[in-house]
């Protein structure tokens, strides 16, 4: 675990509302140099605080005005393969997240569809014909407030 001081908390605070924030616009709004700030940002990618940095895209606007958590709960865990489902699951485009987890469910995915009946079709034809699947519960979406964390 790294040391953050209350600059680098106002950094990276700074960052999530807009990551493609130069070092010399972020500096005048925090009143630090831009090679001061350089090297905090720097420091801060270089230690793992900073994994990268993503894309948000507006998934309504590209088309898909569906999403829909589902918990999977595979049928086999023995004959199954964690890593052979995770991969298979992966290749699924409209599957955006897959996250192993612990409880009722072994997994929970987020997906992404057009409408209902095309996710419909995403979970009866590519989903559900994995091997190894077992009981699965669909949660849709309905809105959804970005939380940034505790920085």
């Amino acid at each position: 675990m790294i040391e953050l001081d209350d600059m680098d908390r106002r950094i990276l605070r700074l960052l999530i509302q807009d990551a493609t924030q130069s070092a010399s616009r972020l500096g005048r709004a925090l009143g630090l140099s831009q090679p001061a700030t350089w090297r905090r940002i720097k420091r801060l990618h270089d230690t793992g605080v900073i994994k990268g940095q993503r894309l948000d895209l507006d998934r309504e606007k590209l088309g898909f005005g569906v999403a829909v958590f589902l918990g999977v709960k595979l049928a086999t865990k023995g004959r199954v393969s964690l890593d052979d489902f995770e991969r298979a699951i992966s290749a699924i485009p409209e599957v955006q997240s897959v996250e192993h987890i612990l409880g009722v469910y072994d997994y929970r995915l987020r997906v992404v569809a057009r409408d209902i009946s095309d996710f419909e079709r995403v979970l009866r034809r590519r989903i559900m014909t994995l091997p190894g699947v077992g009981d699965v519960e669909a949660n849709v979406l309905l809105s959804e407030e970005r939380r940034p964390g505790p920085i």
